[in-house]
């Protein structure tokens, strides 16, 4: 079980690396950097590393990079898939997103769901865990991992969110525009495949 501090500080150093990535605003940037700054202390005070190391190791995105997880859940009802509107382009993909410091990936996919849909959900079990690079998405400056579950819902109703204007269920026949950079074409026929063959091994790279 990890200490508390920990937490915080690996939380803060995600905030901060997501606000120096997005932001446009000089005021901010600085704001966002010495939120990193202060991550960096945390560390240095409770461990036995010093702040240059902490720096290589805990808050320089310019050292060795991990691929970006994206996780997403698959919902079936009645033979359809649940997809949301996102409001970023006005097409459609399936309800997730970057995952999250402090949660694990199904906890992100359940959490995901909610925010974007008002469905609550319980994960079911893993379909596949995909290579972005090895699919039909538009180029993308991250390599990403995209992992995909099958969740059951079991309660909420449908609402919109920051980055959603809509949710629906489609069949494989009547699906709307997709957002290609979220969710492929290719990727829902694979997840009907599992709808119709409930022993599919899971599906990787």
């Amino acid at each position: 079980m990890s200490e508390k501090w920990l937490d915080w500080a690996k939380e803060m150093q995600s905030i901060a690396q997501a606000g120096l990535t997005y932001t446009k605003d000089p005021y901010d940037y600085e704001r966002y950097l010495e939120l990193r700054k202060l991550s960096t202390e945390i560390m240095e005070t409770y461990t036995k590393y010093d702040m240059a190391t902490i720096e290589n190791l805990f808050a320089n995105e310019t050292g060795y990079q991990t691929p970006k997880v994206d996780v997403r859940a698959a919902i079936f009802q009645n033979g359809k898939i649940l997809l949301v509107q996102e409001k970023e382009d006005g097409k459609w993909s399936l309800p997730g997103g970057w995952s999250d410091i402090g949660y694990t990936a199904a906890e992100v996919a359940v959490k995901e769901v909610y925010e974007e849909t008002g469905y609550h959900v319980n994960v079911v079990r893993l379909l596949a865990v995909l290579d972005k690079s090895k699919h039909p998405h538009p180029p993308s400056p991250y390599h990403t991992y995209k992992i995909i579950f099958q969740c059951e819902r079991i309660g909420g109703s449908p609402t919109d969110s920051i980055e959603t204007s809509g949710s629906g269920f489609f069949s494989r026949k009547d699906l709307p525009p997709l957002s290609t950079g979220r969710t492929t074409e290719s990727q829902i026929a694979l997840l009907f495949d599992f709808l119709k063959n409930p022993s599919k091994p899971v599906v990787y790279d």
